[in-house]
């Protein structure tokens, strides 16, 4: 559900983008770093956790902390060129990955307690 809601967001700019006169190469790189950031989740959510997989839990969890990181690395190196494309897509990702968060915390909190 919280990966849908970040696909929506990211579908539903484009047609804003479009009707904004906003810079659709923005448009395209916001949807590309969003897309690659969950292949990438994906991908390290396969490796298995645990006190007998120590290596793959570092892993996972240097990876999980990589993902932004890389992506606010894109977003700088694009921005210092054409800054408006550059914050165009910044925006795009921060609002699909804020609301993918904000879905994901509701799920967590309000699921009910297992023993």
């Amino acid at each position: 559900m919280p990966i849908a809601a970040g696909g929506a967001v990211i579908a539903l700019g484009l047609p804003v983008f479009a009707v904004a006169g906003w810079p659709l190469r923005g448009w395209a790189l916001g949807a590309i770093l969003w897309a690659g950031a969950q292949a990438l989740g994906l991908l390290l959510s396969r490796l298995q956790l645990g006190a007998d997989n120590l290596a793959a839990s570092g892993v996972r969890g240097v990876g999980m902390m990589f993902r932004p990181v890389a992506v606010m690395v894109v977003v700088i190196a694009v921005a210092a060129s054409n800054a408006e494309v550059g914050v165009a897509a910044g925006l795009l990702y921060a609002l699909a990955y804020s609301l993918e968060l904000g879905i994901s915390m509701l799920a967590y909190f309000g699921s009910p307690i297992r023993r």
